[in-house]
């Protein structure tokens, strides 16, 4: 194996636990829709598993892990996008609700995460108090250039900014 190889190969390891590093470190207390019961004593456990996904086949050359903090108003929301890269999600404050066609309606609280699968178009993502603000991190893991959000399919660009 070339020297150029190895190297890749490391880098890329590094940045996979870079990523999990970031993940798990921003979300230590969260709670899962995977694994709710996943501790009942928190106080004697250092540390435990907090959200776990298995990702899509991705390009390990040409992996990049970006977190975008996200802020809606009260009742505030974006209009249906997708995002070509899996996402997983930390609510810091507030409650979002959210719907990915083909999937029933949620709504995560602040330290609750959950996963979002490459091009799945969201119907709703939303603030689901009229009173105080979500706040939310979005890390996206791209193997590919690509933007963020995009437009669903035979749909108009989503307005505001890119998450």
């Amino acid at each position: 194996m070339t020297s150029f190889r190895i190297l890749c190969r490391t880098m890329v390891r590094f940045a996979v636990l870079v990523v999990a590093w970031i993940v798990l470190t921003h979300s230590h207390a969260a709670v899962t829709q995977v694994r709710p019961e996943a501790s009942s004593d928190k106080s004697s456990e250092p540390s435990r598993v907090a959200f776990s996904y298995a990702l899509p086949s991705l390009d390990g050359m040409h992996l990049k892990a970006t977190i975008v903090e996200v802020t809606y108003g009260p009742g505030g929301s974006s209009p249906p996008h997708s995002h070509p890269c899996p996402v997983v999600g930390y609510v810091i404050e507030g409650a979002l609700r959210t719907q990915v066609k083909g999937n029933a309606e949620a709504i995560y609280k602040a330290g609750q995460s959950f996963y979002e699968a490459p091009n799945g178009v969201h119907l709703i993502s939303a603030n689901a108090s009229d009173k105080a603000p979500v706040k939310f991190l979005a890390y996206f893991v791209c193997d590919h250039d690509t933007p963020l959000s995009v437009a669903p399919p035979g749909s108009a660009p989503p307005g505001g900014e890119k998450r």
